[in-house]
């Protein structure tokens, strides 16, 4: 199979390939499947191969996660981490989102996912969701949170909040993000939640 290579970058090894069929795709997954410092996603076609995830990723995913939960906690908020699992649609989509999270009951498809971009690829990473209906994608880019809704139209508009959590507010949680310690930036949060 002669595959070609559209891009690579230098910054995390982020290589992404054109005209890879479904069952290629499978091929290099089951190939790989044990390699956890490996990330695979796949759109129509479009292959990108990501290792390894780097320190500041990881940084980010953790603190990210870890703060969304204090604040679902201190809230009440009914929620069940679901990780970073394959949500999947069968010849057409593969994706691994960073972290996701059922809201209030416990679903096959997650409320919301969060993807960490450090090194941005090809494939439109809200694409890679859309066939199950993810409701809600969340980003973390250059230090910058951003949230895509799903509307009736099944298509993804950014939006200011989230739909479950409409008062929370995006630049705390992006000032807690870039703490120096993750610990103390989850007990300020909490703290910074309970003064309201």
């Amino acid at each position: 199979m002669s595959i070609p290579i559209v891009d690579q970058s230098t910054q995390e090894k982020l290589v992404t390939v054109r005209d890879v069929s479904w069952e290629e795709f499978k091929g290099i997954e089951a190939l790989l499947k044990d390699n956890r410092n490996v990330r695979l996603s796949y759109l129509s076609g479009m292959l990108e191969i990501m290792s390894p995830i780097g320190e500041e990723h990881e940084e980010v995913k953790s603190t990210f996660g870890l703060l969304l939960e204090a604040y679902m906690k201190e809230l009440g908020i009914r929620f069940y981490k679901r990780g970073g699992f394959t949500i999947e649609e069968p010849g057409y989509a593969s994706g691994t989102p960073d972290e996701s999270y059922s809201i209030g009951t416990k679903r096959e498809v997650p409320d919301i996912v969060i993807e960490i971009i450090v090194t941005s690829g090809i494939i439109n990473r809200k694409e890679l969701y859309k066939p199950k209906k993810v409701s809600e994608v969340w980003f973390w880019k250059s230090n910058e949170i951003k949230i895509f809704c799903l509307t009736e139209q099944g298509e993804y508009e950014e939006v200011n909040c989230s739909n479950f959590f409409p008062n929370l507010d995006k630049a705390l949680l992006l000032q807690y993000i870039n703490h120096a310690d993750q610990y103390d930036a989850v007990a300020e949060f909490t703290q910074a939640i309970r003064r309201g």
